[in-house]
C-alpha cells in the first residue's frame, strides 16, 4: 500500500514538472532564455578564440626569432664542424699514413716472426732430438747390476752394493754376547811338547802346581810327492820266445803316472777355482820343488776324463729333476773361437743342477735340456721362449725391481714406477716374513694383487698422457709386460713352493761367467760341453756333504 502511494506521489511531481515546462514553452519565455545563454556562451567563446591568437601570434613571433637564432648559431656550429673537419680529415690523412707504415713494418714483423718461429720449431724439434739421444745415452751409461739384467761383473762402473742395513755405530766385528767364529781344532799328528816356566819358577817351593793346562795349535801344510815305484821282473821263456811278467794295478800303464789325486788338485784349480791351466801346472811345481812338471795336454784333458766317467750319474740327476715341482731356468752367453755360444742352468731350488752347453738360443737352445720336458712351475728372467714350456711360471722380481729403479731414474717425471718399486719390496717383505709352514693370508694376498692393478690403471693413465719417448721405452715396456703378465709376477704369493726371484740359477751361472772371463774365449765347443758337465756334478757332489770334495774327485779320477 506504501509503495503505490510513493510511486503515485512520484507520478505526480513529474507531471507537475511537465505541465510547468509546457507551459513555460508555450508561452515562448523559454525560448527567450535559451538564445540569451547562447549569445552569452558566442560571446566568451569569441573573446578565448581572441586572447589564443594573441598568443599565437606572440608564440610565432618567438619562433621566428628563435629560428633565426638557430640558424646563426647552426652556421657558426657548421663553420667550427668545417674546420675541425678540415683538421681531421688532414690528421686522418697523416693517420693513414702512419697505419701503411705500421702495416708494412707489421709485415715484415710478421715475415720475421714466422722465419723465427719456423727456425724455433726447426731448433726445438732437433733440441728434442738431442734430449731423446742425450737420454738414450744417459740410460745406457747407467745401466748396471742394480737397474738391469747386467750382472755385476760387467761395465766400467763398479758401484757400491747398497742395502737396507741403518749404521748403529758400534765398532765392525763381533758384539758382546755373540758366539764367535773361532778356528776349528785339529787332531794333533805328532806328540804333545810340553812347555815349562823360567827354572827359576821351577826352583821356588812357593809355585804349585795347577793341574790347569793351556792347550794351543800351530797348523801348517805341507805339499808331499809320494811315488810308489813297482818293480816287474821279466820271465821269458827260450822254447817259445814269450816274455811274462807281473800284472800292474790299474792306471799304471806309462813309465810315469799320476794317480787321482794330481788330477782332482789341478782339475778343481782350473774347473771350480778357474785358474788358467798354466798357473796351475807352475802352482804345483813350485809346491812340489819342481819336481811335477804336469804337461798341458794332460791338464786340459781332465774335465773331458772327468765328464766321461760322471755320465751316469748326471743321467740320474737329470730324471730327479723332472720330479722337482718348481725348477729354475736362465741362461747366458759363451763364446768359442770369438763365436758366439749358451750356457743354459737348469736347478730345482735348493737341489739337483745341471748345465748345457748349445750353439744357439731359443727353443733349439732349449731342446735336450731338462725344461723341454719339464711339466712344473718354471722361474725365469721373462724368457719369452721359456713360456713355451712348464705348467706355469714365475718372473724374478729381483729383474723387475732393477728395471723399475731404472725407470724412476730415466723417467723421474712418472709416478707409476715408485708406488710398483714399493709394492713389489712389500710384497717380498711379506713373504720373506712368514715360516715355512706358515700360508699366505687370503686378504691381504688380495690386497697386493688389488693395488697392483691400480698402478696399472696408473701407468696407463701417465703414458696416454705423456707418452713413452722414442729413445727410452723400457719403462713402457715393462709397464705392457706386467699388464699382459700378472698372475707369472704374484704367483709366489699364492703357491709357497716358488721362489719369488730367480736368484739362485743367477749365482749358479755366476760360476761359469768366472770361467769365461778367465779363459775369454774356448778353442773349441767341446771344452764349454765339458765343463758345464763338469760344473753339474761339482755342484751336486758340494750339496751333498759325504766326504771332502777333492776326495770325491780324486776317487771319481782313480
Amino acid at each position: 500500500m506504501n509503495h503505490s502511494f510513493e510511486i503515485i506521489t512520484s507520478l505526480q511531481y513529474s507531471l507537475k514538472a511537465a505541465t510547468a515546462q509546457v507551459e513555460a514553452f508555450q508561452s515562448g519565455k523559454k525560448y527567450l532564455d535559451m538564445q540569451k545563454a547562447h549569445e552569452e556562451e558566442i560571446r566568451k567563446l569569441s573573446m578565448r578564440i581572441q586572447q589564443l591568437e594573441k598568443e599565437l601570434e606572440k608564440a610565432h613571433r618567438e619562433t621566428v626569432t628563435v629560428r633565426n637564432q638557430w640558424f646563426e648559431i647552426f652556421g657558426d656550429l657548421e663553420k667550427e664542424h668545417a674546420k675541425e673537419l678540415a683538421q681531421a680529415t688532414k690528421k686522418a690523412g697523416q693517420l693513414e699514413k702512419r697505419a701503411l707504415q705500421a702495416e708494412r713494418k707489421l709485415e715484415k714483423a710478421e715475415e720475421k716472426i714466422t722465419r723465427q718461429r719456423r727456425q724455433i720449431y726447426v731448433l726445438e724439434t732437433e733440441l728434442e732430438e738431442e734430449k731423446g739421444k742425450n737420454l738414450q745415452l744417459k740410460a745406457q751409461l747407467n745401466r748396471d747390476y742394480e737397474n738391469s739384467s747386467f750382472p755385476s761383473s760387467r761395465g766400467s762402473r763398479r758401484k757400491r752394493i747398497p742395502n737396507s742395513r741403518e749404521k748403529t755405530g758400534r765398532k765392525p766385528g763381533g758384539q758382546p754376547g755373540h758366539p764367535g767364529h773361532v778356528p776349528q781344532k785339529q787332531e794333533a799328528d805328532t806328540a804333545p811338547v810340553l812347555l815349562l816356566p823360567r827354572q827359576e819358577v821351577l826352583d821356588d817351593p812357593d809355585f804349585k802346581r795347577t793341574g790347569k793346562t793351556i792347550i794351543k795349535q800351530l797348523v801348517s801344510l805341507r805339499m808331499v810327492v809320494e811315488v810308489c815305484e813297482y818293480h816287474a821282473n821279466v820271465y821269458y821263456n827260450s822254447k817259445t820266445g814269450e816274455q811274462v811278467h807281473g800284472k800292474f794295478p790299474p792306471g799304471v800303464v806309462n813309465e810315469v803316472n799320476y794317480d787321482g789325486s794330481i788330477k782332482a788338485f789341478l782339475f778343481l784349480l782350473t774347473s771350480d777355482c778357474c785358474v788358467s791351466i798354466d798357473k796351475s801346472r807352475k802352482l804345483l811345481s813350485d809346491l812340489t820343488g819342481g819336481k811335477l812338471k804336469i804337461s798341458k795336454g794332460m791338464v786340459s784333458g781332465l774335465s773331458r776324463e772327468f765328464a766321461g766317467k760322471t755320465e751316469r750319474e748326471r743321467k740320474q740327476i737329470f730324471a730327479t729333476m723332472l720330479k722337482s715341482p718348481v725348477m729354475h731356468i736362465d741362461c747366458t752367453n759363451a763364446k768359442v773361437n770369438g763365436k758366439g755360444a749358451y750356457v743354459y742352468v737348469c736347478a730345482a731350488p735348493g737341489k739337483e743342477t745341471l748345465y748345457f752347453a748349445r750353439e744357439k738360443k731359443g727353443h733349439e737352445g732349449v731342446k735336450g735340456t731338462a725344461a723341454q720336458e719339464y711339466q712344473g712351475i718354471l722361474i725365469h728372467d721373462h724368457e719369452s721362449t721359456f713360456y713355451h714350456y712348464g705348467s706355469d711360471h714365475q718372473e724374478c722380481l729381483a729383474h723387475v725391481l732393477r728395471y723399475l729403479k731404472g725407470s724412476m731414474e730415466n723417467e723421474p717425471e712418472r709416478t707409476w714406477n715408485r708406488r710398483m718399486h714399493t709394492l713389489v719390496r712389500e710384497m717380498l717383505h711379506y713373504r720373506n716374513s712368514l715360516s715355512q709352514k706358515e700360508e699366505s693370508d687370503e686378504e691381504r694376498v688380495r690386497d697386493f694383487e688389488k693395488e697392483y692393478r691400480e698402478i696399472i690403471n696408473k701407468a696407463k693413465e701417465e703414458y696416454e698422457y705423456i707418452p713413452a719417448s722414442d729413445y727410452y721405452k723400457e719403462g713402457y715396456n715393462l709397464y705392457l709386460r706386467m699388464e699382459k703378465y700378472m698372475s707369472n709376477h704374484l704367483l709366489f704369493l699364492h703357491d709357497r713352493r716358488v721362489p719369488a726371484t730367480n736368484n739362485e740359477a743367477e749365482r749358479l751361472l755366476r760360476k761359469y761367467k768366472r770361467k769365461q772371463q778367465q779363459a775369454v774365449s774356448f778353442r773349441s765347443f767341446e771344452s764349454i760341453e765339458h765343463l758345464c758337465e763338469c760344473m753339474s756334478m761339482l755342484v751336486m757332489m758340494r750339496q751333498e756333504e759325504r766326504a771332502n770334495l777333492f776326495v770325491q774327485v780324486s776317487e771319481i779320477f782313480g
